[in-house]
């Protein structure tokens, strides 16, 4: 008795299209990582402190905080939050100058949209859908 062959697992490609030519020059994305890096060491340095002394005002360690701005550790949003408030920003000033850099780096532009608010609204343009 012989009934109908097994099903087998379809295996659907993540990133649908041809692979990638070897040959072609690799136009990889910067990590992010690397950019928040990036941002804190250039503030750590206009401002003329050490690592110690923001190491110590964001009360992380001096060995981690170089890996953080090296872009070697993938740090946690906690931890780069104290990073940028022991430099006098706001995670999202961090974030902002990361998406600057990012934006420097790939020469590509930000997508600007256009809300259609009435002046004086509540919600200043803000709308959530779900």
């Amino acid at each position: 008795m012989t009934g109908p062959a097994p099903d087998r697992a379809r295996v659907i490609p993540l990133c649908p299209g041809p692979p990638p030519d070897p040959a072609a020059p690799a136009s990889r994305e910067p990590l992010l990582r690397d950019l928040v890096g990036d941002v804190l060491r250039s503030e750590r340095l206009a401002q003329e402190r050490t690592l110690k002394d923001v190491a110590d005002a964001a009360r992380i360690s001096m060995p981690y905080l170089s890996e953080v701005e090296r872009g070697r550790k993938e740090a946690s949003s906690e931890v780069l939050a104290a990073a940028a408030r022991a430099l006098g920003l706001g995670l999202g000033d961090l974030l902002t100058r990361a998406h600057g850099e990012l934006v420097r780096v790939t020469g590509r532009r930000t997508v600007t949209t256009t809300t259609r608010a009435t002046s004086g609204s509540a919600h200043n343009g803000l709308c959530l859908a779900a």
